[in-house]
């Protein structure tokens, strides 16, 4: 396979194709490798060329995959990676199956992702409900038991509040 330097033999070439051809023919020079195409249209805007909305879709599946594979790297879960080998470019019929299987899949993905959040923050509340409980619980086991009550600690400490002479202390009501 020749490479596409200066010093490299090239020739310049203009190629005509059906419409109905020209997606079959140009996937198969570009998956060869061996061909650099010119733009013989230079000043017709981006939006205004004949296969722009298959351009759109191109883009925005190649963004679904971006984002597939940011989650499948960011959980660690080993990918198959073929180095320098290239799919080749699917047909138009197999591109429509494409692109409603990039969309289920992030749409799945992007669920399961927030029901996994969900999950995390009802369980830190749960968490904390349970450590409250077993507090609460450790409080009022203190309180009910009668023999723990010369350990109780006044309202300001060790000189207490005196009212009448007698120091208030904290206990609870039923």
């Amino acid at each position: 396979m020749g490479s596409l330097f200066r010093s490299e033999e090239m020739t310049l070439c203009q190629l005509f194709l059906q419409s109905e051809a020209a997606y079959a023919c140009v996937s198969e020079l570009g998956e060869l490798g061996l061909v650099q195409f010119r733009d013989l249209n230079p000043d017709v805007n981006a939006f205004q060329r004949k296969f722009v909305n298959e351009v759109r879709r191109c883009d925005e599946m190649e963004r679904k995959l971006r984002y597939l594979e940011k989650e499948i790297r960011r959980d660690g879960i080993p990918m198959l990676e073929i180095p320098g080998e290239c799919p080749e470019a699917p047909q138009p019929r197999e591109m429509i199956d494409l692109e409603a299987t990039f969309e289920k899949l992030e749409n799945e993905l992007r669920e399961v992702n927030q029901n996994a959040e969900a999950l995390k923050r009802n369980y830190l509340e749960l968490t904390e409900l349970k450590h409250i409980l077993r507090k609460t619980q450790v409080f009022f086991d203190e309180m009910a038991d009668p023999s723990r009550e010369e350990e109780q600690v006044t309202l300001l400490g060790e000189e207490g509040l005196m009212a009448g002479g007698q120091a208030l202390k904290l206990g609870y009501a039923d």
